[in-house]
Protein backbone atom coordinates (compact mmCIF):
# COMPACT_ATOMS: atom_id res chain seq x y z
CA UNK A 1 0.00 0.00 0.00
CA UNK A 2 1.39 3.08 -0.73
CA UNK A 3 -0.12 6.76 0.21
CA UNK A 4 0.91 9.88 -1.80
CA UNK A 5 0.22 13.19 -0.40
CA UNK A 6 0.18 16.50 -2.50
CA UNK A 7 -0.84 19.90 -1.87
CA UNK A 8 1.77 21.67 -0.05
CA UNK A 9 3.86 24.69 -0.42
CA UNK A 10 4.39 28.27 0.63
CA UNK A 11 1.94 30.82 1.47
CA UNK A 12 1.82 33.84 3.75
CA UNK A 13 -0.06 34.11 7.09
CA UNK A 14 -3.96 34.29 6.88
CA UNK A 15 -3.77 32.09 3.86
CA UNK A 16 -4.84 28.92 2.58
CA UNK A 17 -4.04 24.88 1.43
CA UNK A 18 -5.93 22.48 0.81
CA UNK A 19 -3.55 18.93 1.47
CA UNK A 20 -4.57 15.46 -0.41
CA UNK A 21 -3.74 11.81 0.26
CA UNK A 22 -4.51 8.82 -2.12
CA UNK A 23 -4.11 5.83 -1.28
CA UNK A 24 -3.18 2.83 -3.72
CA UNK A 25 -2.02 -1.02 -3.40
CA UNK A 26 -3.79 -4.32 -1.98
CA UNK A 27 -6.73 -2.64 0.01
CA UNK A 28 -9.44 -4.76 1.60
CA UNK A 29 -10.96 -1.74 3.69
CA UNK A 30 -9.10 1.53 5.39
CA UNK A 31 -10.12 2.32 8.73
CA UNK A 32 -8.86 5.66 10.01
CA UNK A 33 -7.21 8.30 8.22
CA UNK A 34 -5.66 11.28 9.17
CA UNK A 35 -3.03 13.90 8.98
CA UNK A 36 0.15 14.54 11.02
CA UNK A 37 2.91 17.44 10.90
CA UNK A 38 7.02 18.09 12.47
CA UNK A 39 8.12 20.89 12.91
CA UNK A 40 12.02 21.11 12.94
CA UNK A 41 12.91 19.97 16.32
CA UNK A 42 9.94 19.39 17.64
CA UNK A 43 8.22 15.54 17.25
CA UNK A 44 5.58 14.48 15.10
CA UNK A 45 2.11 15.52 16.27
CA UNK A 46 -1.54 14.78 15.60
CA UNK A 47 -3.38 17.11 13.65
CA UNK A 48 -6.75 15.57 12.53
CA UNK A 49 -7.99 12.18 11.88
CA UNK A 50 -11.12 11.09 10.40
CA UNK A 51 -12.84 7.40 10.50
CA UNK A 52 -14.43 5.59 7.71
CA UNK A 53 -18.11 6.56 9.46
CA UNK A 54 -16.73 10.44 8.90
CA UNK A 55 -15.85 10.86 13.03
CA UNK A 56 -13.09 13.37 13.01
CA UNK A 57 -10.73 15.09 15.86
CA UNK A 58 -8.61 17.68 15.49
CA UNK A 59 -5.63 19.17 17.52
CA UNK A 60 -6.52 22.29 19.57
CA UNK A 61 -4.14 24.19 18.08
CA UNK A 62 -6.22 23.75 14.61
CA UNK A 63 -9.59 23.56 15.55
CA UNK A 64 -11.76 26.25 13.84
CA UNK A 65 -9.44 26.76 11.28
CA UNK A 66 -8.96 22.95 9.26
CA UNK A 67 -10.92 20.50 8.57
CA UNK A 68 -10.20 16.69 7.32
CA UNK A 69 -12.51 14.82 5.20
CA UNK A 70 -12.67 11.68 2.77
CA UNK A 71 -13.90 9.94 -0.10
CA UNK A 72 -13.99 6.56 0.57
CA UNK A 73 -14.62 5.47 -2.71
CA UNK A 74 -10.95 6.81 -3.82
CA UNK A 75 -9.65 6.37 -0.84
CA UNK A 76 -8.59 9.73 -0.52
CA UNK A 77 -8.26 12.05 2.94
CA UNK A 78 -8.24 16.04 2.93
CA UNK A 79 -6.92 18.82 4.64
CA UNK A 80 -8.47 21.93 4.28
CA UNK A 81 -6.40 24.78 5.89
CA UNK A 82 -7.47 27.78 6.38
CA UNK A 83 -6.62 30.89 8.33
CA UNK A 84 -2.51 29.95 8.53
CA UNK A 85 -0.33 31.05 10.63
CA UNK A 86 3.45 30.71 11.02
CA UNK A 87 3.45 28.31 13.66
CA UNK A 88 1.53 25.70 11.17
CA UNK A 89 4.92 25.18 9.29
CA UNK A 90 6.00 21.74 9.14
CA UNK A 91 6.35 18.92 6.94
CA UNK A 92 2.49 17.05 6.83
CA UNK A 93 2.34 13.68 7.04
CA UNK A 94 -0.95 11.57 6.11
CA UNK A 95 -1.34 8.05 7.73
CA UNK A 96 -3.51 5.09 7.03
CA UNK A 97 -5.01 2.34 9.18
CA UNK A 98 -5.66 -0.48 6.49
CA UNK A 99 -7.55 -4.21 6.95
CA UNK A 100 -6.34 -6.48 4.20
CA UNK A 101 -8.30 -9.21 3.14
CA UNK A 102 -7.18 -11.15 6.21
CA UNK A 103 -8.33 -8.60 8.29
CA UNK A 104 -4.85 -8.09 9.49
CA UNK A 105 -4.37 -4.21 10.30
CA UNK A 106 -1.49 -2.37 8.76
CA UNK A 107 -0.48 1.22 9.74
CA UNK A 108 0.86 2.96 6.65
CA UNK A 109 2.84 6.69 6.00
CA UNK A 110 2.59 8.94 3.37
CA UNK A 111 6.23 10.76 2.02
CA UNK A 112 5.15 14.00 4.09
CA UNK A 113 4.52 17.21 2.26
CA UNK A 114 6.02 20.19 3.72
CA UNK A 115 3.80 23.52 4.19
CA UNK A 116 5.25 26.64 4.97
CA UNK A 117 3.61 30.18 6.38
CA UNK A 118 5.39 33.08 6.17
CA UNK A 119 4.66 36.16 8.16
Amino acid sequence: VQLQASGGGLVQAGGSLRLSCAASGSIFEINTMGWYRQAPGKQRELVAVITSGGSTNYADSVKGRFTISRDNAKNTVYLQMNSLKPEDTAVYYCNADVYDSTWLRHDYWGQGTQVTVSS
